[in-house]
């Protein structure tokens, strides 16, 4: 079977679980603006829990220039540790983002279907209001999370080589390009944190939104 067909078929089964999923849930009464509402809170805390993480990491790296040389070992194993925890909650965020994306292109298009369903023009209209003002907030709060998003890779990029070079240079070179490297450092996790305290203000504003 070819790459694009499996590929395909991999696609359809992962929506028709979806389907599954949601249906199920309405069944209990869990409707797609909840399971929304839900899944930004996940996603929020997912990016908190990111920034927090490299701030940690931060903290690490800069605490290794202090140190003499023989203890270089050690600091490795620190920073190699914080490296793989930085990687686990960047994965985390993403796949919290892409969460949000199923369940909001699911809501979108069933709410606008169900638009047709309507015999009182009014109440269609008044609807389709609520529908647009939901979509317009949501694509805000979902550009803002791409964007902060966005930041992780280069801060994570720039703490692997650093990781990985002092993983076979363990003596004073070592150190001083980690020293070289800490304001550069500082100034992109800084950035990085404030888009991500950016995205997380305006994941609590939709969901407030969302909950009115």
């Amino acid at each position: 079977m070819k790459k694009a067909t499996i590929l395909s078929v991999i696609l359809l089964f992962t929506a028709g679980c979806q389907s599954v999923y949601y249906g199920t849930m309405e069944k209990f009464g869990k409707h797609k603006r909840e399971i929304l509402v839900d899944r930004v809170e996940d996603a929020r805390d997912a990016q908190q829990e990111t920034k927090e993480q490299f701030a940690s990491a931060l903290d690490k790296f800069k605490s290794v220039v202090n140190v003499p040389t023989g203890q270089l070992q050690e600091k490795y194993d620190t920073l190699k540790s914080e490296l793989d925890k930085s990687e686990s909650k960047a994965k985390a965020v993403k796949k919290r983002i892409s969460d949000v994306e199923d369940v909001a292109k699911a809501l979108f298009d069933e709410w606008t279907k169900e638009l047709e369903q309507y015999k009182n023009p009014d109440l269609r209209a008044s609807s389709e209001k609520k529908l647009n003002q939901t979509r317009a907030r949501y694509t805000q709060l979902i550009d803002i999370m791409k964007k902060a998003e966005t930041k992780i890779e280069p801060v994570l990029s720039a703490f692997r080589d650093q990781v990985l070079f002092l993983k076979h240079n363990l003596n004073a070179q070592a150190v001083a390009s980690l020293q070289s490297e800490v304001t550069t450092m500082e100034a992109d996790i800084g950035k990085l944190i404030a888009e991500m305290e950016k995205s997380i203000a305006e994941a609590d504003s939709f969901i407030k939104t969302m909950q009115e």
